[in-house]
């Protein structure tokens, strides 16, 4: 990336998505029709860079850095069409080379890694929001280990990218509690109520969120309400707290959609600005 293209690049938040299920992107639902609009709503990214709960890595933090990455199909027992599509956007070496740099500057053990697809925590939900798959993408990968404080501070040392035209997505899950969501999954009950125990949940964090309660957010696991039952593990909320810390010190939070699948999957989708960015009505 030349410096004059980085200071014409338009400013760009940054994005939790809750990708959901890998059928989200051929199931018509209230989440998927929100992330076809969204990206309509901002300003065109020059790159994207996703931190996803697929992308699992201990120890450190691994980069993408294929010119040509390939599309993952990490699932089993969906549609058969969901197997054939794919997702060709280009990698982006250079940015990846540039984040290992900013992350190791952080203090990070992080490396840029070859032949490592994008997973659909990647692919999916990118297909709904920018689907001519025109638009350069690295991944980056979380640590099931290693916390919320660690994915917020990884999101920090990200968030020079959006003032570069970098949009910066954390995909995960808002709540995850599989073994729950399989048994409304088997009942065909996708719009299913959803229960007491998801609603405290999803109600203490996005109070937290809009209250940019950073203390509060990092011992969720502690203060939330039912927060393990939400979460048995962990993983698919990392990705938030890298979005979260992506905007900055001081930055501002927008809960943009809140819908739920299968009753237990929270789907809500959040906007992280950074403090000197205004964030324009979407």
């Amino acid at each position: 990336m030349t410096q004059s293209a980085d200071r014409a690049a338009a400013p760009m938040p940054a994005l939790f998505i809750s990708h959901g299920s890998p059928d989200t992107v051929i199931a018509g639902t209230e989440a998927a029709e929100w992330m076809k609009q969204v990206g309509r709503e901002l300003p065109r990214p020059r790159a994207i860079v996703v931190a996803s709960a697929h992308f699992e890595i201990g120890g450190g933090v691994a980069v993408t850095a294929d010119a040509n990455p390939e599309t993952i199909h990490d699932f089993g027992g969906f549609a058969p069409e969901l197997y054939q599509m794919q997702y060709p956007a280009p990698g982006d070496p250079k940015l990846a080379r540039r984040i290992v740099g900013d992350l190791r500057a952080q203090g990070f053990a992080a490396g840029a890694v070859p032949d490592r697809g994008f997973d659909h925590g990647v692919w999916s939900p990118l297909k709904l929001i920018y689907p001519d798959a025109d638009i350069p993408v690295v991944a980056v990968s979380v640590d099931p280990a290693a916390g919320p404080e660690h994915h917020y501070r990884l999101g920090q040392a990200l968030s020079g990218l959006g003032a570069e035209g970098v949009l910066v997505i954390g995909s995960g899950s808002f709540t995850h509690n599989l073994g729950e969501a399989f048994k409304n999954m088997r009942q065909g009950q996708r719009r299913a109520d959803v229960p007491d125990w998801v609603e405290a949940f999803t109600g203490w964090m996005n109070d937290r969120l809009a209250a940019n309660d950073i203390e509060a957010l990092l011992d969720y696991r502690v203060r939330a309400p039912f927060a393990v039952q939400n979460h048995p593990t962990d993983e698919h909320l990392l990705p938030l707290y890298v979005a979260l810390g992506a905007a900055g010190e001081g930055g501002s939070a927008k809960l943009m959609h809140q819908s739920a699948d299968f009753g237990v999957l929270s789907m809500a989708m959040w906007r992280f600005d950074h403090a000197m960015a205004a964030a324009p009505a979407a």
